[in-house]
């Protein structure tokens, strides 16, 4: 039997949501060990004039508690 735990975290890209995420996943993974799975809870972007300027994902990282 595995037990699962799941965290929220949030995270930003110059570039896209897709390197956002990616970001997210690496950094998540730098401390926590058995990760499985990320669901993308939200995404939104900051617009300075006619411009997005960043990307932001909040996402729902799922990681096995041995």
């Amino acid at each position: 039997m595995a037990i699962m735990k799941v965290i929220e975290i949030m995270a930003n890209s110059k570039k896209s949501w897709e390197d956002a995420t990616r970001k997210a996943v690496k950094k998540a993974s730098a401390s926590l060990k058995n990760v499985r799975s990320v669901y993308v809870q939200s995404q939104s972007a900051v617009v300075d004039g006619d411009a997005i300027t960043e990307y932001r994902v909040n996402l729902k990282v799922t990681f096995e508690v041995k």
